[in-house]
């Protein structure tokens, strides 16, 4: 027993270093926020309550079935439930009954409601759908902050390595008596300055990797992305205009869906409302039977025949004709007509909306793509001009003041060729996610 237990807390142990270590892609990022997102579940159960009241709608076709029973016993003065002749005695009885009844007609009531919860699943599948595309789209944006962190770490890194370089060749030309003191002095500042640096996006690697795991919500201990090798974008735009975007966009988007049946169901409550100014019509069945004793008297009539004898049927129509109920059906039909119209006002708001965002989303691409271009020229420039100086720094020809200037404006530049590439990969997977067109980093 002491093997199995020690067995057990060993395969733990390496189960949860395995799990540390394990290094998460984006498309399990992706999986496991829409598997486990708390405001995803709560909207899937908002699914599931939707299909609940169509069940419910579709159950006001069926006829109703109800059974019922009762007993008594009373003492004193009564009647006899045998000879019928009121006598002081002590009896008791009961009865056994059931009954149904089912609408046969009430104005389309029924169908329109279940129409309406129809609309009610398709709905509630749609409010799913979107929190899912926005779940994903944060997933992917924060992602790509993890991506930026490591590449800005893995510059600084670097920059620091040939710093740590150049104090060691300030030193040995200090040493020979070829350089003076001050450049090494200068060195080992430039050295110091980017270890802070390496130290800063260490921290910024944590805060996104931070992020992304709360987002998740899962512990950020331990946890890791997959390093995704994204080469260097195209700066042409995939769409000659923002308004190709907005035409796609309107046949998938759900928000535009959803707005969509938001007047058809406001449009069945239209109808659902002037329902009450028809008549309506039920149809009810009844079965019942009874019995009792009398306690003072032993000549009873048997428990069955009793049964048998008060058995009885019944069947009942009724029609229902509504003719003044104080204006009150007239200003429900009002009240519904009203917000019909404003549900149109909806779709034309949510329209407004996505032609909005999917304007601002391609000017801000077209924007990113410019700046992207204009950092791959100036990175082209300045690693030429740092190999020149990095040349006239080795032969004695360039200060050390001089040549940290040229290679801090690379550091610039590399940094900016970084920002501009995610944000510009960000700003065309947007565009992308309102055509419709999957948002993978591949």
């Amino acid at each position: 027993m002491r093997t199995k237990i020690l067995s057990l807390l060993a395969f733990i142990f390496f189960f949860s270093l395995n799990a540390q270590d394990k290094k998460w892609t984006l498309q399990e990022c992706v999986s496991y926020a829409i598997d486990n997102n708390i405001n995803i579940k709560q909207n899937k159960l908002n699914v599931e309550i939707s299909q609940e009241n169509l069940i419910s709608a579709k159950g006001n076709f069926l006829p109703n079935l109800n059974a019922s029973t009762s007993g008594n016993l009373n003492f004193g003065s009564g009647f006899d439930p045998v000879s019928q002749d009121r006598v002081s005695t002590s009896t008791y009885g009961g009865s056994f009954g059931l009954n149904s009844g089912i609408t046969v007609f009430n104005g389309y009531r029924n169908l329109n409601t279940y129409k309406q919860a129809q609309l009610g699943v398709e709905t509630s599948q749609l409010d799913l759908e979107k929190i899912q595309d926005d779940i994903s789209l944060y997933v992917v944006n924060t992602y790509l902050n993890v991506l930026f962190a490591k590449e800005n770490l893995n510059v600084a890194k670097v920059q620091f390595e040939i710093s740590t370089k150049q104090i060691e060749n300030a030193k040995a030309k200090f040493e020979a008596g070829v350089k003076p003191k001050g450049d090494l002095l200068n060195a080992q500042s430039t050295a110091a300055a980017d270890e802070q640096a390496v130290i800063t996006y260490e921290n910024t690697l944590n805060l996104a990797l931070l992020d992304l795991a709360q987002l998740l919500q899962i512990s950020p201990d331990g946890f890791d992305v997959e390093t995704i090798d994204i080469e260097s974008p195209t700066i042409a735009l995939l769409y000659n205009s923002p308004d190709d975007v907005y035409q796609k966009a309107l046949t998938n988007r759900p928000e535009i869906k959803k707005a969509e049946l938001d007047i058809e169901t406001a449009g069945l409550a239209v109808e659902i409302a002037k329902a009450s100014f028809l008549p309506s019509v039920t149809f009810g069945a009844n079965v019942g039977t009874g019995y009792g004793f009398n306690l003072k008297n032993n000549s009873h009539i048997p428990y069955f025949t009793q049964l048998d004898d008060n058995l009885g049927y019944g069947l009942s129509f009724n029609v229902n004709i509504p003719i003044f109920n104080r204006n009150q059906t007239k200003s429900n039909v009002n009240r519904q007509k009203i917000n019909h119209e404003i549900s149109k006002f909806g779709l034309e708001n949510q329209k407004l909306q996505l032609q909005q965002t999917i304007q601002k989303a391609y000017y801000d691409a077209k924007a990113a793509a410019k700046s992207f271009e204009s950092a791959q020229k100036s990175l082209i420039a300045q690693k030429e001009s740092f190999k020149n100086a990095q040349e006239s720094y080795n032969i004695g020809a360039m200060t050390q003041f001089d040549f940290d200037l040229v290679r801090n404006r690379l550091v610039n530049a590399e940094g900016t060729i970084i920002r501009a590439k995610y944000d510009y990969i960000f700003k065309t997977k947007v565009l992308k996610f309102y055509y419709g067109e999957s948002i993978t980093l591949d």
